[in-house]
């Protein structure tokens, strides 16, 4: 499994690398480029956002149809493209127009479901996790590149940089990833946009995606800008605080990704993730002092870090195989419209509106945050069975339609075997197996 997974794990991270590497920063760079407003500002930091929610969806079906491979290799050229745009602009407006077309190249969920196809269910959360990991790292290493690299050799390295390793993710995807197996769906119906919709437990994981992102990016809004025009620190200082955040995000991540995955506890880590989310802000509007506020963002990034491994892999459990492309386009297109919003909600008010009146704001929606995901039940464990098709009756498999307690059941072409997915509670392997022989 770790062989299979750790190369589009490393795509996944090279990408959120790429993105995360100017977040500490670009709120002070883009702000002195030539047209720049606060709100513009705001844009050009969520604005890859806005076309990742627009394509999300499209780039599932189409992986879904037409392969993941080459759905993922187009989104990285769009994104090696819109990084090279970023890197020579000389205005607010070319910098937004390259944060657009590094989003067009939204690749997140077909990974996540090129890893699922590739993966057998049992290990998925493992896999899952792994993904949310370099995910964290990745952006756990950017705080401190980030700042570093930029201060050091200018801002538009940094897109350079992650240009280059948009590039590099292409020639691994063809060089180490192994081509999914060829799955034959058992459901006459397609993967349903609606249906998706008004699954409420997913679409509490939407509004979860929508709201951790929008606290994040409005977080990278105002933390430079508030370390630099009222603490007057310089850009090559933003490491002190982007460096105990980082440490502290990484301690917290292990611990909430094995309690979540392992002990199932996946909604009291969500909780306590937001009980920190609070915390932070409360912290982050009081202090009178650049330690106070330092504290605040340690204490945003512990639980922004406790949420990013599990965030997907809770998702995917929710649906089955014929629809988790579209599915996850769906979950990260709410999430990158989190994004956007965020960025865009911190633009238009950082200057007009006092900052602990915002902060008043944001508690009272995590409050509310907290109620809704208390009410989504954690998953409930589900057996595989994985019968080869050489010793059981492939014209038998129908009649598992009419076996209850029978969740879905899919074949695996590429390795002629059948899955079936069972409450074992009520039904065992035996009674399966002897239906098929």
């Amino acid at each position: 499994m770790i062989k299979s997974i750790l190369p589009l794990s490393l795509i996944i991270a090279f990408r959120f690398l790429g993105l995360f590497l100017v977040l500490p920063v670009l709120s002070i760079y883009a702000i002195n480029l030539q047209g720049a407003t606060t709100t513009l500002v705001g844009i050009a930091i969520g604005g890859y956002a806005l076309t990742q929610m627009i394509f999300q969806v499209p780039f599932g079906i189409i992986s879904d149809k037409l392969g993941r491979k080459k759905t993922i290799i187009a989104g990285l050229i769009l994104f090696a493209l819109g990084s090279l745009l970023c890197a020579i602009s000389n205005d607010i407006f070319i910098l937004i127009l390259g944060r657009f077309l590094q989003g067009a190249g939204a690749i997140a969920a077909v990974v996540t479901a090129m890893i699922s196809d590739i993966v057998r269910e049992e290990q998925r959360p493992k896999a899952m996790a792994v993904m949310g990991s370099f995910i964290g790292i990745s952006f756990a290493i950017s705080m401190l590149a980030g700042p570093t690299i930029g201060s050091i050799f200018g801002i538009s390295t940094l897109f350079y940089i992650t240009m280059f390793l948009a590039l590099i993710s292409i020639f691994i995807l063809l060089k180490m990833v192994p081509n999914p197996p060829k799955i034959i769906h058992t459901y006459n119906q397609k993967a349903n946009f609606k249906l998706i919709l008004q699954d409420s437990k997913l679409m509490k994981m939407n509004i979860t995606n929508f709201l951790q992102k929008a606290l994040m990016t409005f977080a990278f809004m105002i933390i430079p800008m508030v370390l630099v025009n009222d603490f007057q620190w310089n850009l090559n200082e933003l490491w002190k605080v982007y460096l105990p955040a980082m440490i502290c995000g990484l301690i917290a991540m292990a611990p909430a990704a094995i309690i979540a995955e392992k002990k199932g506890k996946f909604k009291e880590i969500l909780i306590i993730g937001i009980i920190f989310f609070t915390i932070s802000f409360l912290v982050i509007a009081l202090s009178s002092s650049a330690i106070g506020f330092t504290i605040g963002v340690v204490v945003f990034f512990i639980g922004f870090n406790m949420h990013e491994p599990i965030m997907q892999s809770l998702a995917s459990k929710f649906t089955k195989v014929h629809q988790r492309g579209l599915m996850l386009g769906i979950f990260n297109s709410f999430g990158y419209l989190g994004t956007f919003i965020g960025g865009l909600a911190g633009g238009m008010f950082f200057e007009k509106v006092d900052l602990s009146t915002i902060v008043l704001v944001i508690v009272a929606v995590c409050i509310l945050w907290i109620f809704l995901v208390f009410t989504i039940p954690n998953p409930n464990k589900k057996h595989l069975l994985y019968l080869s098709l050489d010793k059981y009756l492939k014209n038998k498999l129908n009649e598992l339609n009419n076996l209850e307690y029978i969740d879905e059941w899919y074949i695996n072409d590429t390795e002629n075997i059948v899955i079936i997915k069972y409450n074992s509670e009520y039904l065992n392997e035996e009674t399966i197996k002897n239906l098929l022989k």
